[in-house]
């Protein structure tokens, strides 16, 4: 991820290495990021060390960040349910996005992969929300369960134990 390699080494070493991986030309970030081609030139020469505005222009180029879209971690069954699509919540709108987990390993798994694709928070059962909250760097929630719920499981439960 280009936002955390720039401060592992050198800026420019970083953006050369993202600009190959993306088979990206100066001239096409420089396009898409809003940056003259001279500055980026001057840049990965070595000529001079970017400015936080630029930083932020390039990154946000080359790994947008979605923060209007929200991630839930949850099984199929409950998933399908919810459904994805877009919500309004005080004039702004956010798109949902489920990821589907049936265990520890997937919900770490889709946890990673939500930050990574630039949602910005993540919506997931209790008893993983504080070991993904260490895992990522964007807000987690937790999703609790009302009491409707637990009645439910119990009554199916009974009903199967009978």
């Amino acid at each position: 991820m280009f936002s955390r390699s720039i401060f592992r080494q050198e800026f420019k070493v970083a953006l050369e290495e993202a600009l190959d991986r993306r088979r990206m030309s100066l001239k096409e970030l420089a396009e898409l990021a809003g940056v003259p081609p001279a500055t980026l030139y001057k840049i990965t020469s070595g000529e001079r060390d970017p400015r936080l505005s630029t930083v932020r222009a390039i990154v946000q180029a080359l790994e947008p960040y979605e923060q209007d879209t929200l991630a839930i971690i949850a099984a199929k069954f409950l998933l399908d349910e919810i459904g994805e699509g877009i919500i309004e919540r005080n004039g702004r709108k956010f798109r949902i996005k489920g990821y589907t987990a049936n265990t520890m390993e997937d919900c770490i798994v889709a946890a990673v992969k939500a930050e990574k694709e630039g949602a910005g928070g993540i919506i997931c059962a209790p008893i993983l929300a504080t070991l993904i909250e260490r895992i990522v760097d964007i807000p987690v929630v937790i999703l609790k369960p009302d009491n409707r719920a637990y009645k439910e499981a119990i009554d199916t439960l009974c009903n199967r134990i009978d």
